[in-house]
């Protein structure tokens, strides 16, 4: 049976479930985010329903729920959200599978990517989920899909990163960093990572060989030329990024925020694209694509030891207000988790 919307009526979609709700966008996560009873999803016959067991809080999260800069808007909704709340990462067991769908089954433990994922329910696409790595709970699980993918697209397949090349990462104890500084060492590398006082010791037992604190040095005065440089917090400019390359190396930006409403720092990212094609350096950005052939890389990789999420601290979903703060605030190393377990 099928409801209005043509998805397929299940018994979970008949009874309610506890999730996160967001009626209107604003900066601050605890006049915006609130948790309430919702009706549980239904499943089109091509989707997955996941019960959630952990989620996570990343960038993305903040500028879903504040709708900044502008330029996101178009996607997330105009005037207010288009989702109920701005969760993607899911990590829990598949309770039931659309007709259509293959290679999973009740009970499967799944992880990947969902809309409106804080909540203890979310329909799926068998695409943008993959089986969960055994070595992990589930609120470890939770905090790899979109920091991680991004990781490792930036460090594997837009910067093309090679045994014996010297990488800088910025930002390397966040948590797209902490996975890039490992898979830039996985791949033989020799990382430089950037990090304030408090968290180099970290960053280095990740495999970096070099830290630099950026409160205490200029990252990019030294003499020292890099083949890739993958930069996620630094929001320095082209110039002197492009000095600090080699020859022939390669810049891939994946963060660096401004507080400017209409583009949010990613203005440096359209002129890093557009430049590129007149420099012998590779300048550029891209978008993280949620793929389960992804998920299923990173699988390989923290099952063979070489990947391991950092997990900062675990929130119950019902402090999902605070696990935005606490990140917002800048002291956390890695990712910080939500925790359904008890939901």
């Amino acid at each position: 049976m099928r409801n209005k919307s043509g998805a397929i009526a299940t018994a979970a979609g008949s009874r309610t479930m506890t999730a996160v709700v967001q009626e209107r966008y604003g900066a601050d996560p605890e006049a915006v985010l609130r948790t309430a009873q919702l009706p549980r999803p239904g499943i089109g016959p091509d989707e997955v329903l996941v019960r959630v067991r952990a989620s996570s809080v990343d960038r993305g999260t903040w500028h879903l729920m504040a709708g900044l800069p502008y330029a996101v808007r178009p996607v997330s909704g105009l005037r207010r959200p288009k989702l109920p709340n701005p969760g993607r990462n899911i990590a829990g067991v598949v309770e039931a599978v659309g007709p259509e769908v293959t290679g999973f089954a009740p009970g499967d433990e799944v992880y990947g990517t969902a809309a409106a994922a804080f909540a203890d329910h979310a329909a799926a696409r068998p695409d943008r989920i993959a089986p969960k790595p055994a070595g992990l709970t589930f609120e470890e699980a939770a905090t790899v899909p979109v920091s991680a993918l991004t990781a490792l697209q930036a460090v594997r397949d837009k910067a093309k990163v090679q045994a014996g090349q010297q990488v800088l990462i910025t930002g390397a104890a966040g948590g797209v960093g902490t996975f890039a500084v490992q898979l830039a060492h996985a791949l033989g590398a020799r990382v430089t990572a950037v990090a304030s006082t408090p968290k180099l010791d970290a960053v280095r037992a990740l495999g970096a060989d070099h830290v630099i604190d950026y409160t205490r040095e200029d990252v990019l005065a030294g003499p020292r030329r890099y083949d890739a440089i993958i930069d996620i917090a630094g929001n320095r400019g082209l110039r002197d990024l492009r000095r600090a390359l080699t020859p022939r190396g390669r810049l891939v930006i994946t963060g660096g925020e401004t507080n400017g409403a209409w583009l949010g720092g990613t203005d440096r990212q359209l002129r890093a694209q557009m430049l590129s094609p007149f420099t012998s350096r590779h300048l550029g950005t891209f978008i993280c694509c949620e793929h389960a052939d992804g998920l299923r890389d990173l699988t390989a990789l923290i099952d063979g030891g070489a990947l391991s999420p950092v997990v900062h601290r675990v929130y119950p979903l019902t402090e999902t207000a605070t696990a935005v703060r606490h990140l917002l605030d800048g002291r956390v190393t890695g990712k910080v988790a939500l925790s359904l377990a008890a939901e």
